[in-house]
């Protein structure tokens, strides 16, 4: 196996080449606006940190949100035209997951994550990190959770999420592809067709036709 795998949910664009054993290399950075600019260079990190080409995977697997219409579809669109290229299999997984993925909790649990327009994108998990619930966009006022609470979403809104726990790793409250990679690579992804969980329609929308005025 030789798998990519990567996830632009979030400010994060994350990628990471795995073996089946193990990460064999990662590249994230943090940068929500350039998202189409930072994807394609850092596939081509990986692979060629690994010594790889695009010809050697065997699997790619792509978060496919909830987040920001933009970041999601650039993303998307990219693991799809990939996949029929060379071909290979593709797989889907709920960002929420990836972040779950990481958590160490005894109790059930919450994940947030930015949906902006003072909102959050969030879902519930057992201790062993299965879905319980979601995912759903809300504010967070209206999200009916009192008990730990993990991700970027319950970071920000500390004061909704009391239990919101600070994450030990710098930006570990983020989706990671190296996560990614693993969760599919070890079969513990609930994966998903790679199509974008949005969750609520995009900022810009096509205008309305203009009314055509004849003379009178």
């Amino acid at each position: 196996m030789l798998l990519l795998a990567f996830d632009t949910s979030s400010p994060a664009i994350t990628v990471a080449l795995h073996d089946g054993d193990q990460v064999l290399a990662e590249h994230t950075v943090i940068d929500a606006r350039r998202t189409g600019e930072l994807l394609a260079p850092g596939i081509a990190y990986v692979l060629e940190r690994t010594g790889k080409a695009a010809s050697d995977l065997t699997d790619i697997a792509v978060g496919v949100g909830p987040g920001p219409f933009t970041g999601l579809r650039i993303g998307l669109m990219t693991a799809r035209a990939l996949a029929d290229a060379l071909p290979v299999l593709l797989r889907g997984v709920c960002s929420l997951d990836i972040v779950a993925a990481s958590v160490v909790s005894t109790a059930p649990y919450l994940v947030a994550s930015d949906a902006r327009r003072r909102e959050v994108y969030w879902a519930t998990y057992d201790p062993h990190g299965v879905r319980i619930d979601g995912p759903y966009v809300n504010k967070p006022a209206d999200v009916e959770w009192r008990g730990p609470s993990f991700g970027a979403g319950a970071v920000m809104y500390k004061e909704v999420f009391a239990d919101a726990q600070l994450p030990d790793v710098p930006n570990a409250e983020l989706p990671s592809a190296g996560v990614l990679a693993a969760m599919v690579a070890t079969g513990k992804a609930a994966v998903l067709p790679a199509d974008p969980l949005y969750l609520r329609r995009p900022d810009a929308v096509e205008p309305p036709a203009r009314k055509v005025v004849t003379p009178a």
